[in-house]
């Protein structure tokens, strides 16, 4: 047997450490290949390091490029990989171009896909990484889920639901494997940064960041939020370049970092007073780890974290950012729990299916 996984992007990592570890503990021949989607060494090398991932057998380099160039070229650099290693099955994590792109090299070529992360619906098609999973998951032939409602997202769009098992969340199993290490880390990285009291701010999302006048108006609120609490904020390379070109400039209560790697990162999370992000993972992180999260996004595919997580959708808004974060500095503390089987052995579950099928 022999498992192919392919990675692109840094929430790519955090979910295939744990079903490439269980695979390894089952004695699984495997390959990794990244696509190279995320190319910026602070994005990718450290990430692997630090969730003990191998260095990846294969490195496509795809680089950057619009939606249709990159997936054009994760697939032309995909196909030869695929025909020389013959695998049993190919894993594919997300919704990021290069899992679209290697769900469809396989189909054409009737190498079977496993999808981790399937179902998962914001129910907005002017968002890129919907087109791609609505199109991975007609085309997958194991559909492994991290919460119920994806299982009827897929029933409702014809999916056999004989290929679709309820496995949990692997980017889950990462956080608790490596929570005590983050915990560990934080006294130094408190004192480093001088962080008392803070909130934690990540931003990476083009509806977000690529309009100068939006982009302006949530530093603004980031601004206004600053006289309360410390803003912290690990600026994503896309964000950097959009501050830089439109020369804002924050206060000095608004710090703004390098890309963290993901011990750092984590840490950062779990002693924040409030997390306002437009990350999918970071809704499912801060929902473990039970702080408060308000997602700046008109919607969201993980409507979980929201419904028994911590979760608050703060719609289209960036004015709506000042009175969320005031509501939380005044005591507002969701009622969260954690959703079942975000128990830290999803990985192991995906590999024992794989091993079988």
């Amino acid at each position: 047997m022999h498992v192919l996984h392919v990675v692109g992007a840094r929430p790519n990592f955090m979910k295939a450490a744990p079903v490439y570890r269980g695979l390894e503990r089952l004695a699984v021949r495997q390959t990794l290949v990244h696509t190279g989607q995320h190319y910026d060494d602070r994005m990718c090398t450290v990430f692997f390091d630090e969730l003990g991932l191998p260095k990846p057998d294969v490195d496509l380099g795809v680089g950057s490029g619009t939606h249709a160039l990159q997936t054009a070229a994760v697939m032309e650099r995909f196909e030869p990989v695929v025909l020389g290693t013959q695998p049993t099955w190919v894993v594919v994590y997300g919704d990021v171009n290069s899992t679209v792109a290697a769900a469809l090299v396989c189909s054409k070529l009737g190498i079977r896909v496993a999808h981790v992360e399937a179902g998962l619906r914001s129910w907005d098609r002017t968002m890129p990484e919907e087109i791609n999973r609505l199109v991975t998951d007609q085309l997958a032939d194991l559909l492994l889920t991290h919460s119920p409602e994806c299982e009827d997202n897929l029933a409702r769009e014809g999916v056999d639901r004989s290929k679709v098992k309820f496995v949990g969340n692997t980017m889950i199993d990462t956080l608790v494997r490596l929570l005590p290490k983050a915990v560990v880390s934080w006294p130094d990285l408190r004192r480093s940064l001088g962080l008392e009291d803070y909130a934690l701010v990540t931003l990476h999302r083009p509806s977000n960041v690529d309009s100068p006048d939006r982009l302006a108006l949530i530093m603004a609120a980031l601004e206004q939020i600053s006289h309360s609490i410390r803003v912290v904020f690990p600026v994503h390379p896309r964000t950097r370049a959009q501050l830089n070109a439109q020369d804002l400039i924050p206060p000095v209560q608004v710090t703004l970092l390098e890309p963290q790697g993901y011990l750092a990162f984590l840490s950062l999370q779990a002693h924040a007073r409030v997390v306002i992000t437009d990350s999918g993972g970071v809704q499912e992180e801060t929902t473990y780890l039970e702080v408060p999260c308000l997602t700046l996004r008109a919607n969201t595919e993980r409507p979980v974290t929201i419904a028994e997580g911590t979760n608050r959708l703060l719609r289209d808004d960036p004015a709506s950012i000042v009175p969320a974060v005031a509501s939380v500095l005044n005591d507002w503390k969701p009622n969260g729990r954690r959703p079942a089987l975000w128990d830290g052995h999803a990985g192991d579950r995906i590999a024992g299916l794989l091993a079988v099928k």
